[in-house]
């Protein structure tokens, strides 16, 4: 090889090493995903244990003393909702209303919403809830844990933190919170981007992949809420998808109405609520704590009642709106925690009503279509809806009636809340971070 030809092949490996070699940007974003997404797999499996050991400890205490939570549980909401406002103002609520916004935020103030210590707090204070009882889930405070945990990740390697990168770390926490890769992506698809663009596709579907591949070899493949071999005939199944998706639209509709209005109106409860915000959650843990003692079953995610009623079991009818209630009154108080695993028990508690109107019909089958139906009219994602039902249950060959409900319950939704849920909460945190990102310091 010529002198001449030698050094322009040096020249080549010098410009491919700055484009592509570990000093380079392009090198740093990628470790900067995929490391982050291994950790969000990790975190996720982490989080899982915890709140799975928290509900346990709260149950096995209502075994030994049925009335200590009507004390435990108020005590708890004031004292949770109280730390929540103290030390971490962005970390209360669900956590997706708060990526939601620090998408739509500059850089500099959209890092307050997904800050790590928040994330960190929100584990302890989502966690702490499910002590006293209160009715949540981890998934909605996986989605920010997740982009917080991304976000950090590209700060230390002193990548520029794009919008797709908080995109992909939400979806990434959605399929390691449920172990449903599939429903990570659609997820970001539905309610975290405004637009669906390519570059943006390629980060979530790796973030996903890779911190599905962690939950997945950790926790090994299992199905969240167990198999089930739900079937129904062809008319049937359009019958009972169609009074599914009205009725079951029409209530996750007036959830989501009922939220939102406590959240953004102005009335005199509303008013005194903002005023008085530790007595209004001890208020709506008192709530709670009636109605978890008079039931015995509303308390926390109530897995086991819903999964009793997907494979085939009885429960009383009332459990739907006793989940509904309660679940409302945890989501209004202010304390951090999710709604996605509440909302899934309460459609399966609505999925049980339908099966008083259908009662020849399979019955597992019929409280698939009422589960999708209703988490459809509170969360307004459809496609979200029907591959987390089908993935949680195994139920795949279900899917055209679950599509069917699906879309019938956002139809019926638009007629009780015109905002989405999860895009109406989130401007509360946008002007927040808004105003503290322009305030003087």
């Amino acid at each position: 090889m010529s002198r001449r030809n030698r050094r322009w092949t040096m020249r080549r490996v010098r410009a491919l090493v700055r484009h592509s070699g570990p000093t380079s940007l392009i090198f740093r974003r990628r470790l900067a995903l995929m490391g982050g997404a291994i950790l969000v797999g990790l975190a996720a499996l982490i989080f899982a244990s915890a709140a799975d050991q928290a509900s346990e400890a709260f149950d096995r205490l209502v075994e030994a003393i049925w009335w200590l939570p009507l004390l435990l549980t108020p005590a708890g909401f004031a004292g949770i909702a109280w730390v929540t406002r103290t030390y971490a103002p962005y970390a209360g609520g669900s956590g997706i209303p708060q990526v939601i916004a620090a998408t739509r935020l500059p850089e500099q103030i959209g890092t307050r919403l997904v800050d790590l210590r928040t994330a960190l707090l929100k584990v302890v204070l989502t966690v702490g809830g499910l002590l006293v009882g209160a009715s949540v889930g981890r998934e909605g405070p996986t989605v920010q844990i997740s982009a917080a945990i991304l976000a950090r990740f590209h700060a230390i390697l002193q990548v520029p933190l794009r919008t797709s990168v908080m995109i992909a770390g939400g979806a990434a926490g959605v399929a390691a919170a449920f172990n449903t890769p599939l429903a990570g992506i659609s997820f970001a698809i539905e309610e975290l981007a405004s637009a669906y663009e390519q570059r943006m596709t390629l980060l979530v579907i790796t973030a996903v992949i890779i911190s599905g591949m962690v939950s997945l070899g950790l926790a090994g493949d299992y199905v969240y809420f167990g198999a089930v071999a739900a079937h129904l005939p062809l008319g049937s199944a359009m019958v009972v998808a169609l009074f599914a998706g009205v009725l079951g639209g029409l209530s996750g509709g007036l959830f989501a109405r009922l939220a939102l209005a406590a959240a953004t109106s102005r009335n005199r409860l509303t008013d005194w609520s903002r005023a008085h915000p530790i007595q209004f959650a001890a208020a709506c843990g008192m709530l709670v704590a009636v109605i978890g003692v008079i039931s015995g079953m509303t308390w926390g995610t109530s897995y086991a009642p819903a999964r009793h009623l997907i494979t085939g079991g009885q429960e009383p009818l009332w459990f739907a709106p006793a989940k509904f209630v309660s679940t409302l009154a945890t989501s209004i108080s202010g304390i951090p925690g999710g709604i996605f695993a509440p909302s899934l028990a309460t459609g399966a508690g609505f999925g049980n009503l339908l099966r008083w109107m259908f009662p020849e019909q399979q019955a597992s089958a019929v409280v698939l279509l009422g589960m999708v139906a209703y988490f459809t009219g509170v969360v307004r994602a459809p496609l979200t809806a029907v591959i987390i039902i089908s993935e949680t249950t195994g139920s795949r060959g279900f899917m055209l009636p679950l599509l069917g409900a699906a879309l019938v319950a956002d139809g019926a939704a638009q007629r009780i809340c015109r905002d989405r849920l999860y895009h109406g909460l989130s401007r509360a945190f946008h002007d927040r971070a808004k105003a503290a990102g322009v305030a003087p310091s």
